[in-house]
């Protein structure tokens, strides 16, 4: 993951909810975060269903979701935060814990709209760095693990079904540019757009440019969603490096 965070002023605060059904994780998450002066923990939730009740009252900018819990999973949970009704109009970020780097739930959460994962035995650093990057919205957490996680999914999808499912999102490319078109393929390898902007001789605020029309241009969330897409559209095949 990016050993960099963005900077945050004083005032420029980052309110998150914790939402898992062990206590003594969500007391050490709450306990490191609090500790951060940019950081505000303003609730805790053990299940999936009061997570987004909470979430809906406290309007937070970051929700680490743990995946697997009882009365409503992290998936359902990300969903309706994620894809809220009519009338709900604060949509957080979700970063979503879990237990193992390829999970199908991590999977589909990501294509429903997560902003990333992150390991539960992660050290106490990458945790408030991976609070702070999904804040600020501009990379996809630990990317090579995101890869291989799609890479394993899109392989077991594989066939006929697979081909056509690939279909539409092939169509949408069509509306890409040559350059944004080489930026989305190289952003979906995990690049940063540092990395990005060296590979193809661009100044780093021009990628960031094309990056935000390929957001647009694809109705797409985030990097995440991005990166599930050049995998559906064909774009980037499975194990591709």
């Amino acid at each position: 993951m990016s050993g960099t965070a963005a900077s945050s002023s004083p005032h420029d605060v980052t309110k998150v909810v914790i939402v898992d059904d062990q206590a003594m994780v969500r007391a050490g998450f709450a306990a490191l975060l609090a500790a951060q002066s940019d950081i505000d923990v303003v609730g805790e939730a053990p299940d999936g269903a009061q997570g987004v009740e909470l979430c809906r009252r406290t309007h937070p900018d970051v929700v680490l979701m743990d995946v697997r819990m009882p009365e409503m999973d992290g998936l359902e949970a990300a969903r309706r935060l994620l894809d809220p009704p009519a009338g709900v109009t604060h949509v957080p970020k979700v970063l979503m814990l879990t237990t193992f780097d390829v999970d199908d739930y991590v999977y589909e959460a990501l294509r429903a709209g997560a902003s990333g994962f992150l390991l539960k035995d992660a050290p106490p650093a990458d945790l408030i760095a991976a609070v702070r990057v999904v804040a600020e919205g501009e990379a996809l957490l630990a990317p090579s693990v995101t890869r291989r996680l799609i890479s394993e999914f899109a392989r077991q999808r594989g066939g006929a079904a697979s081909r056509r499912s690939r279909e539409a999102p092939a169509l949408r490319l069509n509306g890409l540019t040559e350059r944004e078109t080489e930026v989305l393929e190289l952003l979906s390898r995990g690049q940063s757009n540092g990395e990005i902007a060296e590979s193809l001789f661009l100044a780093e605020q021009t990628v960031k440019t094309h990056v935000s029309r390929i957001f647009s241009k694809l109705d797409l969330r985030d990097r995440a969603q991005a990166v599930i897409f050049a995998y559906e559209s064909g774009l980037v095949a499975p194990g591709d490096q």
